[in-house]
């Protein structure tokens, strides 16, 4: 069964669904552009590390227990002595990233880089990692392809400008061109439209390659048997706009994955 939404799903935004769909979302992006790449081009699907800081509040997955050791200088108070404590020291939980490089096969060079923003880009130290890398793939010869479809704030590129066209656009998709990079290409997404159909550059003497989210998402949702997960009776995991909450009320309903509410 397919999403009842014709874009994005905003149901599919809470951390329980998010890093299957960030999966398949890379996964079927590369498969859907692999044909319009063959011969000169091909995508790969590569990985980064990053770090996530331990929050406070969460048990870690990592932690050293370093051994009691008599300390040097004791702490005392007349005739008692502290006692050595253990110490729980944690460490940063390593997390791979995936994102697509589309690779000239003759030079071996990366033309294009494709990335999926998680969650863990667009705010505190993980949005700053993010913008660092950013900023160091805007300084090489290579086109940035950003797809984010998260609700906003948004940590693409898209970020640094005013974007109110539409007005209220909740995801989007920007692309940058080494060629031209004072100037940012933008698909803004309201929630009651569906996922654009992206351009993807290559090297400048080649026409774009073509992304269609609409069918990569459909099949995502269907791969993922998400129909059978979502809860479309309780409310998404991201605040909407009163515009918005009527308009995702009435599509539920008229659906058939809600039932219409009864007038007061």
């Amino acid at each position: 069964m397919p999403s009842p939404f014709p874009g994005m799903d905003p149901f599919l935004e809470q951390g329980a669904y998010w890093p299957d769909l960030h999966q398949r979302l890379i996964a079927y992006t590369s498969e859907w552009l692999r044909p319009q790449l063959r011969p000169k081009y091909i995508a790969r699907i590569d990985e980064r590390i990053e770090l996530l800081p331990h929050r406070k509040g969460l048990v870690p997955d990592v932690m050293v227990v370093e051994p009691r050791q008599i300390s040097e200088s004791s702490v005392t108070y007349g005739s008692l002595v502290a006692d050595e404590p253990q110490t729980f020291r944690v460490l940063d939980e390593e997390r791979l990233v995936p994102y697509i490089e589309v690779i000239e096969v003759a030079s071996g060079d990366v033309v294009t880089l494709i990335e999926v923003l998680s969650p863990a880009n667009k705010t505190g130290k993980g949005r700053k990692q993010y913008v660092e890398k950013q900023d160091e793939l805007l300084n090489r010869t290579v086109n940035l392809v950003e797809i984010d479809l998260l609700s906003r704030p948004t940590a693409t590129l898209a970020h640094a400008f005013e974007v109110d066209d539409p007005q209220d656009w909740r995801y989007i998709v920007s692309i940058s061109r080494p060629q031209r990079r004072t100037s940012i290409e933008v698909y803004a997404i309201p929630l009651k439209d569906r996922l654009p159909r992206c351009k993807i550059p290559l090297l400048p003497e080649d026409d774009d390659a073509l992304l269609d989210l609409p069918t990569v998402f459909s099949r995502c949702y269907e791969m993922g048997d998400y129909d059978l997960l979502l809860d479309y009776n309780k409310p998404p995991p991201v605040s909407l706009s009163k515009a918005e909450e009527e308009w995702m009320e009435a599509l539920l309903v008229e659906k058939g994955f809600r039932e219409a509410t009864a007038p007061q």
